[in-house]
């Protein structure tokens, strides 16, 4: 016997709008569980991966050292280290007739620079699906109440068309309608939990970034890594 109550009622009595909304939601939901998970899977990765940076600083030669380092895109130390290690190469490897173009910004300045857009770009990496999280997050609640507002509007036109209000023909469909806004609420809380989760990881990773360029920028001017203290 069908459940007069059940999602499959209000499934088969929605119109045009309701399962676009639902479809909305859904798809919506199944977005922010994939970001999700592949945005958590990578920055457990880049925790791991920051074990491998006192193999770096030990070897012998930088060419080494970025040996010692995952040659993986989704490694932002490598990304920057790598970055360093080109900018110095074409600061130094240009010839004497294009000298003069880099009279004005020096050795230094050039690298600072060259490592700043390196940490830039893999920061820019790490923010990929927060845009869609806190999107999702700010406008899920109010799809799914837009769902619930249509639902109950569509079920007191079938309520004034039948003449008929008793509680068990208005409790039904106006139950069955409110179900969009917990849709709404289940798809966007993972989304800010989520959000808040990731930016916070990911704060903590740029920091570690720019530690490990101001180190880079220290061993590429004076020849040595700043002296860490315990």
């Amino acid at each position: 016997m069908n459940n007069a109550f059940g999602l499959h009622h209000l499934w088969t009595q929605g119109d045009f709008v309701t399962h676009f909304v639902a479809f909305l939601l859904l798809l919506m939901s199944i977005v922010t569980w994939v970001i999700l998970i592949s945005r958590l899977w990578g920055l457990r990765n880049i925790k791991r991966l920051k074990s491998e940076l006192d193999s770096f600083w030990r070897a012998r030669s930088y060419d080494e050292g970025l040996s010692h380092l995952s040659n993986q895109v989704m490694n932002p130390f490598f990304m920057v280290a790598r970055t360093g290690h080109e900018a110095s190469a074409h600061h130094q490897n240009q010839s004497a007739s294009h000298r003069e173009l880099f009279q004005t910004l020096n050795y230094s300045e050039w690298m600072a620079r060259s490592l700043k857009n390196g940490v830039d770009s893999s920061t820019a990496q790490l923010q990929k699906g927060l845009t869609f999280l806190a999107s999702t997050g700010a406008t899920a609640p109010f799809i799914g109440l837009f769902g619930t507002v249509w639902g109950i509007y569509h079920a007191l036109i079938a309520i004034s068309s039948s003449g008929s209000a008793q509680i068990d023909q208005v409790a039904g469909p106006i139950g069955e309608a409110l179900i969009m806004t917990a849709f709404g609420l289940a798809v966007a809380i993972p989304a800010v939990l989520g959000y808040n989760t990731i930016n916070r990881s990911n704060r903590l990773v740029v920091a570690d970034l720019n530690r490990f360029a101001n180190d880079l920028l220290a061993y590429f001017v004076t020849g040595a890594r700043v002296a860490q203290k315990d």
